[in-house]
């Protein structure tokens, strides 16, 4: 006959894995949401088209940052992309390629993920001040991108199936200050 502190333990344990952070559901969820948002940047890179980025069509990147000014949300900003950003705009497309596609190849193999979420904070706030009033935009996408990267930030999403998991411990028992840096910005 089982007794019953028997029964609960079986039974707690059983869907624990499934129901902890650490469980195998959770944690491939963790690394399906940390892959779709690097196809997401990776995605977007491919209209950010070099060497002018649309400014002598008025299209593509040169348009989207217009919108700043244009359809206005925080006037500081715009200002800033008036008198900053398009006197400047092909480094300034140069940067945000670069960006753009170091967060998608960092996220994707899930290296260094918590800092990429900061930037991908950092860019998708940056995109809502540009476009967010813009007409045809959907607001809540640009409020989503913020809130994945604020997940992706609190679940560490790289030690989930990325390069992270894997170095972390190392970076950690290592006395060097690269590797110190390297497992906190994991």
């Amino acid at each position: 006959m089982m007794s019953m502190s028997t029964d609960r333990t079986e039974t707690a344990a059983a869907p624990a894995a499934f129901e902890t952070r650490d469980g195998p559901l959770a944690r491939s969820g963790i690394f399906v949401v940390r892959v779709g948002v690097a196809l997401l940047w990776i995605q977007n890179v491919a209209w950010k088209v070099p060497p002018d980025f649309g400014e002598r069509e008025n299209t593509g990147l040169y348009l989207f940052t217009n919108f700043a000014i244009d359809h206005p949300v925080f006037p500081p900003f715009t200002w800033f992309v008036e008198n900053t950003v398009l006197p400047a705009f092909p480094l300034f497309g140069w940067m945000t390629l670069f960006m753009e596609a170091g967060l998608g190849a960092f996220l994707l193999i899930g290296l260094a993920t918590r800092f990429w979420a900061v930037v991908g904070v950092i860019q998708s706030l940056a995109i809502s001040m540009s476009v967010l009033n813009a007409p045809n935009e959907w607001h809540w996408a640009y409020y989503l991108m913020i809130l994945v990267h604020i997940a992706i930030f609190a679940t560490a999403a790289g030690r989930c199936y990325g390069v992270d998991g894997v170095l972390r411990p190392r970076w950690e028992q290592s006395g060097k200050r690269f590797d110190k840096l390297l497992a906190r910005l994991s």
